[in-house]
């Protein structure tokens, strides 16, 4: 399972030109658009200076790598690891109703 992780949303907001709270948003894949174990789920996260989740600071003093500690990582990859193996991996199989049957007469 080749997963690729990228942050595709970074939204600061400022107060006095410096960050208090950053809106990210990550998307994850496994393997490659149209593969057939291609499955792609989002993760969003809005984190606050305020509750000591980062330092505030101007918007361009922070890296890809910052932004992207701010993220819980961790979580997202065992919950998009579950989704995997749901979903790709092991399907949930439906039953399949048997119009046939006949009820029993005792």
């Amino acid at each position: 399972m080749a997963v690729t992780k990228t942050l595709i949303k970074a939204i600061p907001s400022e107060k006095a030109n410096k960050v208090e709270e950053w809106d990210l948003e990550m998307k994850y894949e496994n393997d490659s658009e149209g593969d057939a174990t291609y499955y792609v789920n989002y993760f969003k996260h809005i984190v606050f200076a305020s509750e000591g989740d980062f330092t505030a600071a101007a918007k361009g003093t922070f890296s890809l790598a910052d932004l992207i500690t701010l993220c819980p990582t961790s979580p997202w990859d065992t919950a998009f690891a579950a989704q995997v193996d749901h979903v790709i991996t092991n399907p949930i199989v439906p039953s399949v109703p048997d119009t046939d049957f006949a009820v029993p007469s005792s």
